[in-house]
């Protein structure tokens, strides 16, 4: 058995696959990550017995890792590779920690092609680097080094470089964020708070107002960031319109940055909870003219494809497929040393 585990802030998905090259779990389960004392009494109570048929596991994390730990911000306990391995009995060698980025990276070879929409038809990746660019609650990032054979993933941090301005009225918004926020990260305006941002942006600055309606619906809603994108979508308010579109142009500029600091020859694949939402946005165009929007590098970027990823569970599905490379032979082979 292989146990893969993708961590999030507020719910924790435990599955069980039985061998090498499995795609579909014989057990999975779904826990509220905030009612657990810790880590590992979730994959107690997930386990039971079958905690010793464990051959190696990866726990995909939502949020950095240094040394095989990683602490979630919102969660008071932490997800450790020795505390994990001491519960299983295995090896630290055989169990794995990583960036739910890097996790989705892994997941990538086991996609079928349903699950990726392109948004560069006609384009088809080329020996070499890729890379992995996902706005949900954050900004993520992850790189897939290509070793001449096959892509090896590495988290990155990309989301929290700095954010840089394309015209004045980027600029603009720069300095709006900057006196709210001091420094001004991309991930500021690429994330579902981005989307807050850069309405609240064109409002407060009198740029632009909202219709009654949207108004409305703004100050009825749980999550005001969906409300945004639904009137969107929906073509019931200007503002919206323009607030989605001009969040679009700015997630395919941060994928083309992405682009050229990773060299990805081998495809950009844009993933997260947010670009599924909005596919029809992202293939209006937007995207794609800012992603190859690179002044001098243009005919480089322009022969990169893109892709976006519809399957919720890659980051699953990549720790399995981590998890099973950990037990194979050599299986220090799949780790890499200060991974972060």
């Amino acid at each position: 058995m292989f146990l893969a585990a993708d961590i999030g802030g507020t719910k924790t998905i435990l599955a069980l696959f039985p061998g090498a090259g499995a795609r579909r779990p014989v057990r999975e389960a779904i826990f509220p990550s905030g009612r657990s004392p810790s880590f590992e009494a979730m994959l107690r109570d997930f386990l039971g017995e079958d905690r010793r048929r464990v051959r190696a596991c990866a726990v995909g994390v939502a949020g950095p890792v240094a040394d095989g730990r990683s602490q979630i911000v919102n969660l008071r306990w932490p997800v450790d590779e020795r505390r994990i391995a001491r519960l299983l009995g295995l090896a630290r060698e055989r169990v794995r920690v990583l960036n739910d980025l890097e996790a989705t990276a892994w997941g990538l070879r086991a996609l079928s092609a349903s699950r990726l929409v392109s948004l560069t038809p006609g384009l088809r990746p080329r020996p070499g680097n890729a890379a992995l660019i996902a706005a949900g609650t954050g900004l993520g990032t992850a790189i897939l080094f290509w070793d001449g054979e096959r892509h090896r993933p590495c988290a990155a941090e990309g989301g929290h470089q700095g954010f840089a301005p394309r015209d004045d009225l980027e600029a603009e918004l720069w300095r709006y964020l900057r006196g709210r926020f001091g420094r001004v990260s991309v991930e500021r305006v690429v994330s579902g708070r981005g989307l807050s941002h850069l309405y609240e942006f064109l409002v407060e600055t009198e740029r632009a107002a909202p219709g009654p309606e949207l108004r409305r619906r703004l100050a009825e809603a749980e999550d005001p960031n969906r409300a945004l994108t639904e009137a969107a979508l929906a073509g019931e308010d200007p503002l919206a319109v323009r607030v989605l579109d001009w969040f679009v142009s700015l997630y395919g500029a941060a994928a083309g940055d992405l682009a050229l600091v990773s060299g990805a020859a081998g495809g950009v694949y844009v993933g997260g909870g947010i670009a599924p939402k909005i596919l029809p946005r992202l293939r209006a165009g937007g995207f794609v003219r800012a992603f190859r929007d690179k002044g001098r590098l243009r005919p480089y970027v322009e022969r990169i494809p893109v892709r976006v990823i519809t399957e919720p569970r890659a980051a699953l599905l990549g720790a399995a497929a981590c998890a099973q490379e950990l037990a194979a032979p050599g299986p220090r082979a799949a780790r890499r040393k200060g991974n972060t």
